[in-house]
């Protein structure tokens, strides 16, 4: 048996992240901004490090659903407030 002979398959990269994650990064930036909190309570509060909230912020990272959970908690709004728009 020849190994050579198979076919490889080329992984393709991911190209930039979907819309809904910059608008919801949008609306957290919002929401913080709108009841005047510091980033980094409000990390403390979701239990995140500072630097994840600002990626999820910038839309430079997605969040898993318990992640936005734990931001609806620490912002005391609702997940359907976070999702507004998206």
């Amino acid at each position: 048996m020849q190994f050579d002979t198979f076919p490889t398959m080329k992984t393709e990269r991911k190209k930039g992240v979907p819309e809904s994650v910059k608008l919801l990064g949008n609306n957290i930036a919002r929401i913080i901004e709108e009841k005047e909190l510091l980033r980094r309570t409000v990390a403390h509060d979701a239990d995140l490090d500072v630097e994840n909230l600002r990626k999820y912020i910038s839309g430079k990272q997605i969040m898993g659903v318990h992640i936005l959970f734990r931001l609806a908690k620490a912002l005391d709004v609702s997940v359907e407030e976070l999702c507004r728009e998206i």
